[in-house]
């Protein structure tokens, strides 16, 4: 059976990931700092896995987590663009500083394949839409910047040292376990923790501005995919479900979902955000066979009724 190093494993979208890899016969290590994640994300699957606590700043615990690993999912990384508006070098450290350490490692171990968590926000505010692997770049944020970053490590490492990588860009991910109590959180997280108290939805701006919602489910399928595909060189492949929906939709989504009429609170808009975003999954289906099997209606049923049972 392969054995996985889910960088981040503990963390939203990691914990999740550990658990499609353990139910598809991985063996599974995680290595984890805690800092933005909990225990609690990995309470099912403690017995099954390794867990190392670790950060991936230090490059001496990455190359402890390292040993006899086949495949890592490097899902390490502080997310958020407000917080990288507010605290840039951190946000370097851990994005651009930790991925060049989990590649040097991987590289190190004769690892056969590294998954990076890249984001869309590397294309930034362009009005083309959906966005395409092959368009230019503009990162608006040092968010976007250290993920975009952690991309080019990546294509570098695959042509200097032949260590095969996969750069899989997220866009909007959610589901459960995500944190909705910090300033930073997800927006789909604060959405249905407003509609399991009965509160209104903040919003940024207007409502109109629209995201590639992608269930948690789905990401975890790519990456399973892209670790196990025939790929040759550096892939970049978009990951989302392929379809745009505005705030505005999504809160009269949660509002039937839950037989509630809670009114949306506007407020300005945020530094750094982006006003459109959607994703071309041509590449993806052509090289991952991807095929989301959970739209966003059905994730957000699913979604608030995890948060409903916390």
């Amino acid at each position: 059976m392969p054995f996985a190093l889910v960088t981040g494993g503990a963390g939203f979208i990691g914990s999740h990931l550990v658990e499609g890899l353990l139910a598809r016969g991985y063996k599974v290590r995680v290595l984890d700092n805690f800092a933005t994640s909990t225990r609690e994300n990995l309470a099912g699957t403690l017995q099954q896995i390794e867990l190392l606590e670790g950060d991936v700043c230090n490059l001496t615990t990455v190359h402890t987590a390292m040993r006899g690993i086949d495949v890592v999912f490097h899902e390490a990384a502080l997310p958020s663009v407000a917080r990288s508006v507010a605290n840039p070098l951190e946000s370097n450290e851990v994005n651009i500083t930790g991925t060049l350490n989990v590649l040097l490692a991987a590289r190190d171990a004769g690892v056969k394949r590294v998954v990076y968590a890249a984001s869309s926000a590397a294309y930034g505010n362009q009005p083309t839409l959906p966005k395409v692997e092959t368009m230019t770049p503009d990162p608006l944020s040092p968010y976007a910047i250290g993920k975009l970053a952690g991309e080019m490590y990546a294509r570098a490492f695959t042509q200097l040292y032949g260590l095969s990588t996969v750069a899989l860009r997220y866009f909007n991910v959610f589901g459960p376990r995500q944190d909705p109590t910090t300033q930073y959180a997800g927006v789909i997280a604060k959405f249905c923790t407003c509609a399991v108290q009965g509160v209104s939805y903040p919003v940024n701006g207007d409502g109109e501005q629209s995201r590639d919602f992608s269930y948690v489910e789905n990401v975890v399928q790519a990456n399973i995919a892209a670790a196990e595909a025939q790929l040759d060189g550096h892939a970049l492949i978009n990951i989302a479900y392929g379809e745009r929906t505005t705030l505005n939709q999504i809160i009269a989504l949660l509002n039937e979902i839950s037989g509630q009429n809670l009114p949306a609170q506007y407020g300005p808009d945020r530094a750094g955000d982006v006003r459109h975003s959607h994703a071309d999954l041509t590449r993806a289906r052509q090289l991952l066979s991807y095929d989301p099997k959970v739209d966003v209606r059905e994730g957000l049923r699913r979604t608030l009724e995890w948060y409903r049972q916390k």
